[in-house]
């Protein structure tokens, strides 16, 4: 089975305050398309104007760091079909992740994905306040592990409230080791705790950092 981890986009959407949204437009309309191609035959070719930071998304080291990884230079092997462990909270558990939380499955070259039960908010005011996040300890910790990527269905996988003051140690630590970041992701009570493998792959675009992905988990036998 998959389970489809993705928050769907478009044109109008807030994933994150202060960002634009996505805008679409049509270039060549159906319509128009007719008096292009042989009779019957018709297209629709439309543009998309987004940033990076739209729906569900990974973040590569060069989103952090000027040197780092862009996504035309990450490796298919850290994107897909990793081995999933998932933490599953409880719905009012502490907002930082720490840790003494982390499963001892959660080892190196396995995808960490972090069930906040979040997403339940996404695309409404209550997605911005108080989100959970990973703590700068635990980011450590999975980077002492090793693990190849790590996701959250939060709003960030860092603190963004006022107290924090703009500091960001988990995509820090986790982007300087190579370690791939995936934000606002949904459907993740659907995959159990152990078991299951996780894909989530970006465009191979030169000279960019982020960019959404479809994210999906196999459960079982697909």
């Amino acid at each position: 089975m998959l389970v489809d981890l993705s928050h769907p986009i478009r044109a109008g959407l807030v994933t994150y305050p202060g960002l634009p949204a996505p805008t679409i437009a049509p270039h060549l309309t159906r319509e128009a398309s007719r008096a292009v191609y042989a009779p019957g035959t018709e297209f629709a070719m439309d543009v998309i104007t987004m940033i990076g930071n739209t729906g569900t998304y990974l973040d590569s080291p060069f989103h952090r760091y000027a040197e780092g990884h862009d996504l035309a230079g990450l490796a298919l092997e850290t994107l897909v079909d990793l081995p999933a462990v998932v933490l599953h909270r409880a719905r009012d558990a502490a907002r930082g992740i720490g840790a003494d939380e982390l499963p001892e499955a959660a080892a190196a070259g396995t995808a960490v994905l972090l069930d906040t039960g979040w997403s339940r908010h996404f695309g409404t005011p209550a997605y911005t306040v108080d989100a959970p996040f990973l703590t700068g300890e635990a980011a450590e910790e999975l980077v002492r592990r090793g693990v190849a990527l790590v996701g959250i269905d939060s709003l960030n996988i860092d603190d963004t409230s006022a107290e924090a003051a703009g500091a960001r140690p988990a995509h820090s630590a986790l982007l300087a080791a190579g370690i791939h970041v995936v934000e606002h992701l949904t459907a993740l009570d659907a995959v159990p705790a152990a078991g299951a493998t996780f894909t989530a792959v970006p465009p191979r675009v030169e000279g960019f950092g982020t960019f959404p992905v479809r994210a999906f988990a196999k459960v079982g036998t697909a």
